[in-house]
């Protein structure tokens, strides 16, 4: 098979960072198009916009979306309109109804749609599922910490409604999460901390527990300066789990097992490159429905102004 023609809508900072690197290190897939109102990128065909890029002519056998979530909807519905696979960043869309609404286009259409949670290609996440699915889990619990102003900056849609807030980093951890853990598990309680003038938390904390009555905890917080955390503490009968870095360092009992740098984009696209000639579906929505139930179920607290 010759290699997959993409097409990339949104040329900021998480294109920029992962998936033209990605693309280029992948067999089977080539950049071809690129849609962005405010750049360019040399060597592909350049337009403002999807309807654009769809209109143009030129040949494109998918879709890679890296806008933000509000207002998705339309890109990708148009894209499976014309024909299109489709790859979605992550989260997959602003509600769960619109991820719905795709998925049965795709499936009318007869194109692969792709909700990609990279999180879950980190280097820790099968091994860590594969000694869960054989050990008795006492707790988990997630603490996710960052600093905002370094990792969005002047991201004004990230505080709006649909955005997320510190859930668009805290639902990297639910994907990790939700993949390892061999039982299912439901949000009892959680407080939200909204900044007095923004309209999506900075801060979350929030309590699970699986169909067992295993306690699930996690600690989301935007406000983290200096050293970044990303970790996952896995309390078993049969000894001590630890995920940090994201999930691309694991420790067991206190010794390093692995230690990787982060290629967990390049894997997003072979996935990407597998699905696409069985036009396969690979839309696990399970992390978002747990920052559904936050806002659902979450107690808001208004704390401090945050100023970018």
């Amino acid at each position: 098979m010759s290699n997959i023609r993409l097409g990339i809508v949104g040329l900021g900072k998480i294109a920029r960072d992962q998936h033209l690197g990605a693309i280029a290190a992948t067999d089977g897939i080539e950049l071809t198009a690129v849609a962005s109102r405010n750049a360019q990128l040399d060597g592909v065909h350049c337009f403002r916009d999807i309807a654009d890029m769809l209109a143009s002519g030129v040949e494109l056998d998918a879709v890679s979306l890296c806008t933000p979530p509000q207002g998705r909807f339309a890109q990708a519905r148009a894209a499976i309109e014309a024909g299109k696979h489709l790859m979605l960043e992550k989260p997959p869309g602003a509600t769960l109804s619109e991820v719905f609404a795709l998925e049965r286009l795709a499936r009318e259409k007869g194109v692969s749609l792709y909700a990609t949670w990279h999180s879950r290609a980190a280097a820790a996440v099968e091994p860590v599922r594969d000694m869960l699915a054989k050990r008795t889990i006492r707790s988990v619990a997630v603490s996710w910490k960052e600093d905002v102003r370094h990792w969005h900056p002047g991201q004004a849609w990230i505080w709006e409604p649909g955005g997320l807030g510190v859930f668009d980093p805290g639902i990297n951890a639910l994907s990790i999460v939700t993949r390892i853990m061999p039982d299912s598990f439901h949000l009892t309680a959680a407080d939200l901390s909204f900044p007095a003038n923004r309209a999506a938390p900075i801060a979350a904390n929030l309590a699970f527990e699986t169909a067992g009555g295993v306690p699930v905890t996690a600690e989301f917080d935007w406000r983290q300066t200096g050293p970044q955390t990303w970790d996952i503490r896995i309390e078993t009968d049969e000894g001590l789990i630890v995920m940090t870095h994201g999930g691309s360092r694991l420790i067991v009992d206190g010794t390093a097992q692995i230690v990787e740098e982060d290629h967990e984009y390049r894997r997003l696209y072979e996935r990407f490159v597998e699905i696409v000639p069985a036009s396969a579906i690979d839309a696990d929505l399970s992390p978002l429905v747990h920052v559904a139930d936050a806002f659902m179920l979450g107690r808001r607290l208004t704390v401090e102004a945050f100023e970018d």
